[in-house]
């Protein structure tokens, strides 16, 4: 005979408490969370990859057929009103959007020229190129960023392509990403006058020289009038969270005015950083005035003596960042010395104009413009 066993309510919340500090039911449960939010993820990917997907077609389809010099300058509101007859559910038809599909056709079909259109899929053409990679990071980047990068890029497809790469690569959001491109990111990085290629392994070189920058921005420092190196280095580490954005992915701070005793005598490096990307301490001089590279190319080969682990960090880098170099001067500088150096300028003042708030439509504010008159013309 079955007997009926009876719980308690003490019995009950005891027995939740044990599976609550349980290990296997907390690394199921979180175990679930993960596939959850990965499956989100994936949705969302799909999703921006079928839309990339329609506006590709779309722009492609605008081109190919020469459609508005056979259909007159109506056909775009025209091309509107049919496709929303169509499609009443979608979102996202409107002129304004029409015209970014078509420059976002015409942006990225340079990177397949010399391939003959046969339907001028965007992942099928970019493929056939054996650019997969590329077809990866457009995919992955929202339409709203890439309406950004239109805006900025025009029909400079290498500029554009980069800021893709960069917004994949740092996880951008809009702001950061119109951050960056006003501060002309795409003509500042990787700029800088080095001897990288020279000094380092061809596997290091390049990827070295991508974590530099000429200019570097200093001006959220916030200085202004006269001032001297102590002041600007202070200014500096005061806003080290800036300073490593400017930086760039992959820096960590170890120390300012770093001391190397080298035989008898004190030295100290003006910033000391370690660079996660590339495993390598970076030292850093920053100077008002052009000085001789000798004295970081010392600095640099006291770090790998003194704080380098051979069998776990790679050569250690010098970057000079100064008011103003003299670039032959500074290059054969840079042939004279043995060690992997840079030399870069800074500047204290903004390399953009701050946006004024409201004397700068946004895109959605054009766009009720547009709209707003085309109703109008309709009535």
């Amino acid at each position: 005979m079955l007997r009926k066993i009876t719980i308690s309510k003490h019995q009950l919340k005891h027995m939740s408490q044990l599976i609550h500090i349980d290990p296997e039911y907390k690394e199921w449960i979180q175990s679930l969370s993960k596939r959850f939010r990965q499956s989100q993820i994936k949705a969302a990917v799909h999703v921006n990859r079928e839309m990339l997907q329609f506006y590709w077609e779309l722009g492609c389809g605008i081109v190919q057929l020469k459609a508005e010099q056979r259909w007159g300058t109506g056909f775009m509101r025209s091309l509107v009103q049919d496709l929303k007859h169509e499609l009443p559910e979608a979102t996202g038809i409107t002129r304004t959007n029409l015209y970014y599909c078509k420059k976002f056709y015409l942006l990225y079909n340079q990177c397949a020229i010399n391939f003959p259109q046969v339907g001028g899929e965007l992942y099928t053409l970019l493929e056939t190129q054996n650019v997969p990679q590329i077809v990866g990071l457009i995919s992955a980047v929202p339409w709203g960023h890439h309406k950004y990068i239109m805006d900025k890029c025009h029909d400079d497809t290498e500029m554009a392509l980069f800021y893709v790469r960069q917004t994949v690569e740092n996880g951008w959001s809009r702001a950061v990403l119109l951050n960056w491109m006003d501060s002309n990111l795409y003509e500042r990085q990787g700029k800088a006058l080095t001897n990288f290629s020279a000094t380092l392994p061809a596997v290091t070189s390049d990827l070295a020289r991508e974590i530099t920058k000429d200019p570097y921005d200093f001006a959220f420092a916030g200085i202004t009038g006269k001032y001297n190196e102590r002041k600007l280095k202070d200014a500096l580490l005061h806003n080290m969270t800036e300073f490593l954005v400017e930086l760039g992915t992959g820096f960590a701070y170890v120390g300012k005015e770093y001391r190397l005793q080298i035989g008898e005598t004190e030295n100290f490096i003006d910033l000391l950083f370690y660079n996660l990307k590339l495993r390598c301490y970076v030292a850093i001089e920053v100077k008002i005035d052009k000085r001789d590279i000798g004295q970081l190319g010392t600095y640099v080969t006291a770090v790998n003596h003194i704080l380098r682990d051979p069998e776990k960090d790679n050569p250690t880098i010098g970057l000079l960042v100064c008011k103003s170099k003299d670039n032959t001067l500074a290059q054969y500088a840079l042939e004279s010395s043995n060690q992997p150096l840079g030399i870069s300028e800074y500047e204290l003042q903004q390399l953009y104009p701050a946006k004024v708030e409201g004397t700068i439509p946004t895109i959605a504010e054009i766009e009720n413009v547009l709209n707003d008159t085309n109703a109008k013309n309709e009535e």
